[in-house]
């Protein structure tokens, strides 16, 4: 089932949930590492600690996210307001990313002078409470974004997925350090989990950017498209097919060819029901369907390749 299935009221109310319970989850961890990272003077702590701190941050932006993509269309925002949530995602991009550097850049202070951190016990206790608030957070938010789709919830999703790694990081680097005789373990930890969360920003920003872009639906979906469309035998051709993505809707363009004898009337009712199969197969996606006479190409864009009716069915790549 995915989240075009839901109406706006329950979507929003199942992205809200996770956001709120990103924010409670933080804020019990901020409290926790805070206590952890003074008392042991790791830096593998301290940059689990300030990445907690901006998660906190980031689940506020979501919250603020998930909010705004939730309201209505109004006359301002006629497509509505999906793109909050990708600008909520990026946001969280922009911190990970400051968090990494700030890690990194404690990390070969730390390396130089040779600090060794304290307490190891209590930091490796600390982690492994963390990690099991976090997975607990993480099946929650998995339950969400399989109905909603939410972009804010899903890079949310996968900071707390990285979180899981970077708790571990710090157990292994406390461990090493306390127990193995490895002196430098915690910084080079640090450092490591800094480029950790800096590959995490990289690929959580590709997605916002490509919504924020109105990049193309992926051709896997773009194909299934095609091949609904290809089951309406009154479909002559079609030609200057455009998609795009905006928070948890679709929406989707195209001129099609029918019979240019058809009255108006009649050529209505066909648009009714190619809209009625697309829907069935792409629930809540919004179509606008230009008619044309068979054999009409505009200029420009709509010039290119225009497959027949039986390319269409056979699944072929419209210009």
């Amino acid at each position: 089932m995915n989240g075009a299935s839901f109406s706006a009221a329950e979507t929003g109310a199942l992205n809200r949930s996770a956001a709120y319970a990103s924010i409670a989850v933080a804020t019990l961890l901020l409290v926790m590492k805070g206590w952890a990272a003074w008392s042991t003077g790791s830096t593998a702590m301290l940059g689990s600690l300030a990445d907690t701190a901006l998660d906190l941050i980031a689940s506020v932006a979501t919250l603020a996210g998930v909010w705004v993509a939730a309201q209505p269309d109004d006359l301002h925002h006629r497509f509505g307001h999906g793109k909050a949530e990708a600008l909520a995602a990026m946001f969280q991009v922009v911190l990970i990313s400051l968090s990494a550097l700030s890690l990194a850049f404690h990390g070969v202070q730390q390396l130089i002078a040779g600090a060794r951190p304290e307490a190891a016990g209590d930091g490796i206790l600390v982690s492994a409470i963390a990690m099991a608030a976090t997975l607990l957070l993480l099946v929650w938010q998995r339950h969400v974004i399989a109905r909603t789709r939410s972009l804010a919830i899903s890079t949310d999703h996968i900071h707390y997925q990285s979180d899981l790694l970077l708790n571990l990081a710090v157990i292994a680097a406390l461990a090493l350090d306390q127990y193995g005789g490895f002196a430098g373990a915690d910084p080079l930890f640090g450092i490591a989990i800094a480029a950790w969360l800096a590959w995490g920003a990289w690929g959580a920003s590709q997605t916002a950017i490509e919504q924020l872009m109105d990049r193309e639906w992926p051709q896997d979906k773009k194909d299934r498209f095609l091949e609904v469309l290809g089951r309406h035998p009154e479909l002559r051709g079609l030609h200057d097919l455009r998609t795009r993505t905006s928070g948890n809707r679709d929406f989707v363009q195209f001129h099609v060819w029918v019979d240019g004898a058809m009255s108006v009337a009649d050529a209505h009712d066909v648009m009714d029901d190619i809209e009625a199969k697309v829907q069935a197969e792409f629930p809540g996606v919004e179509i606008l369907i230009h008619p044309d006479p068979e054999g009409h190409v505009d200029s420009g864009l709509a010039a290119a390749a225009v497959p027949t009716g039986e390319d269409v069915r056979a699944g072929a790549e419209p210009g």
